[in-house]
This record gives C-alpha cells, sequence and structure tokens, in this order.
C-alpha cells in the first residue's frame, strides 16, 4: 500500500490537564501518514485523483485550533477519526507532539494507528 504522509504540521491550541494550561494557547505537532493508492493519479498524472494533503492539513489545523481538550490521546484519536470519515484512505497513523511537555525532553506525544471500517486489520 502507497503512504502519504504530512510531517511536522504545527498548530497552536488549548491542550492540558492543569488549570494554567486550559487559559493558554500551547504548541502541537502532527505527523501524519495515511494508506492510499497512489497509482490512479500517477498514471493519469491527475491531480484530482490523489489524496489532497493541502485539504487534509486544513482540516487538521481548523479542528485543532478550535477544539480544546485535556489529553494528547483523545486529540490524537479525534484527529484519526476526522482523517478516516472525511478523506479516502485505508488507514491513518497520527504521531502528536506536544514539545516542552516535559523538562529536558523535546516533546512528549503518542502514535496511534487506526483503520477505515471497510478494511480490517492485517
Amino acid at each position: 500500500m502507497d503512504k502519504v504522509f504530512v510531517q511536522g504540521l504545527e498548530v497552536l491550541t488549548t491542550i492540558g490537564v492543569y488549570e494554567w494550561e486550559k487559559g493558554i494557547r500551547q504548541k502541537i505537532r502532527f505527523d501524519l501518514e495515511m494508506g492510499f493508492d497512489n497509482r490512479p493519479a500517477a498514471a493519469d498524472d491527475d491531480i484530482h485523483k490523489t489524496l489532497d494533503y493541502a485539504a487534509l492539513s486544513q482540516k487538521v489545523s481548523s479542528y485543532s485550533e478550535q477544539n480544546h481538550v485535556e489529553l494528547v490521546e483523545t486529540m490524537a484519536e479525534r484527529i484519526a477519526q476526522l482523517i478516516l470519515n472525511e478523506f479516502p484512505v485505508l488507514w491513518v497513523k497520527v504521531r502528536l507532539t506536544k514539545p516542552s511537555a516535559v523538562a529536558n525532553a523535546a516533546g512528549v506525544g503518542v502514535e496511534i494507528e487506526r483503520f477505515a471500517a471497510r478494511v480490517s486489520k492485517l
């Protein structure tokens, strides 16, 4: 299966469990990987047959900016479901990093992989 990816998509949002976090915006970073068959687009050199990663990036950014959650786990799960519901991908891997959340670490976060309902995990 081919992969389409978006790497290092940075978004400012309100995320965190502590009271001080609920009053500020923090940067989170997404690395997204999706299973998508690129052969039809490549064969016809047709942008209309591609996975529109610009539109996908905009949807992820808008959702993240407008929907505030406490846990990175919650945000990652919601982004995975958003992508699976709105784009023709077979699976999605979401890596969400919260930079500077832990002293002396470049970032912390989660990575999840979810499959479209029409595809069973192999």
